[in-house]
């Protein structure tokens, strides 16, 4: 604490990231970065941009990324914001589209930054408990504040359950909520899940966030962007204006614009991790874990009758890295699990057999 504190720092609790530790040999499964590299494309695009142009400012509306990005989801441009991260671009959201008298909704089990950034613009926020089986229902939020609320944000599929919210339920909901925007986190969509991008042509309501930092293996560039409606984007582009008006560096445009347009390898890569979280999924069920339905690139996974805590630091004598959330209490027992290669998910399932089932742990 300190006296030349502004009033606002005093109350906030900061988001805490995953570990990024430094042991060696280290196995590190916490949190949900791809288990490959970048394609070669990106690489070649990075190296490219060694150069004299690094002394000239970067294009303030990354419009050649955004226009890559639009036509992916065929949209235009002028429905694409750019930001650092997707974790940039939620901050955003939650000052340009989510900050009214009525409480902001999002589930009681979620990404965990989202507390923390309404205590940083002092957002009133209302948690919706997921159901017995860990899921979000669309209908809690239909019947929450008698439907009146200032928005509505949640992951699809969420995190840390890794569980997938249905597109007819979101378009449910989209019909049902038309008063505040609906803002849909797809950062681990491409594991097993479909976009709802398409749905932002209907809904003028609704705003989709993505990630470059799993699928496309660019958690070091920081890149995310939003889609949705021009009136929802200029809302993201007056924020970002009135803070930094060039968020992207030139090697963060240039690798995030290669990684988009390389289809082939996006592909092939998040067809590996679906197959290795398949294979990952029966052998942990085969010891006896339970493992919650994932379209992410983790998974959410607990052994009846032992601590999430206790199996966790066990596997972190092993160099293997796993992140644990200790709060709130009911999910205390999982742990989540990043999909890794299959050599890494193989070295797990072992250390696992080994913790739960050596005499010792009896």
């Amino acid at each position: 604490m300190s006296r030349y504190w502004s009033k606002v720092v005093h109350g906030l609790t900061p988001y805490v990231p995953g570990e990024q530790p430094t042991l060696p040999n280290l196995v590190k499964l916490n949190t949900n970065e791809s288990p490959y590299g970048p394609s070669r494309k990106v690489l070649d695009a990075l190296r490219a941009e060694v150069g004299d142009t690094l002394r000239l400012y970067p294009d303030p509306g990354s419009d050649q990324l955004r226009a890559v990005i639009a036509k992916r989801h065929g949209l235009t441009a002028e429905q694409v914001f750019a930001g650092n991260g997707s974790d940039e671009v939620l901050a955003h959201v939650f000052l340009a589209l989510l900050k009214h008298d009525a409480p902001l909704l999002f589930p009681d089990i979620t990404y965990s930054f989202y507390p923390v950034y309404c205590g940083l613009y002092g957002i009133a926020y209302e948690a919706v408990p997921l159901n017995t089986a860990f899921e979000i229902d669309v209908n809690d939020y239909l019947r929450c504040n008698e439907g009146k609320n200032g928005g509505i944000i949640f992951p699809n599929p969420n995190a840390p359950t890794g569980q997938l919210v249905t597109l007819s339920a979101i378009e449910r909901l989209l019909k049902a909520n038309t008063s505040s925007v609906v803002v849909i986190d797809e950062a681990y969509v491409d594991f097993g899940g479909v976009s709802c991008v398409p749905l932002i042509k209907q809904y003028p309501h609704l705003l989709v966030t993505h990630t470059l930092s799993k699928s496309r293996a660019l958690a070091g560039l920081r890149v995310g962007y939003a889609t949705g409606h021009p009136e929802l984007i200029e809302a993201l582009n007056r924020v970002k204006d009135s803070f930094n008006s060039y968020p992207l560096d030139r090697f963060a445009q240039a690798g995030a614009t290669a990684a988009m347009e390389d289809d082939a390898y996006f592909s092939a890569m998040w067809q590996k991790v679906i197959a290795s979280k398949q294979s990952l999924v029966a052998a942990m069920q085969a010891l006896g874990f339970e493992v919650l339905p994932s379209a992410a690139n983790f998974i959410f996974a607990r052994f009846p009758g032992r601590d999430g805590a206790e199996i966790a630091s066990r596997l972190r004598e092993r160099s293997i890295i796993v992140r644990h959330f200790p709060n709130p209490p009911r999910i205390s027992p999982f742990m989540r699990i990043t999909v890794g290669t299959d050599e890494q998910c193989a070295g797990l399932v072992d250390a696992l057999r080994e913790i739960v089932y050596t005499n010792e742990n009896k």
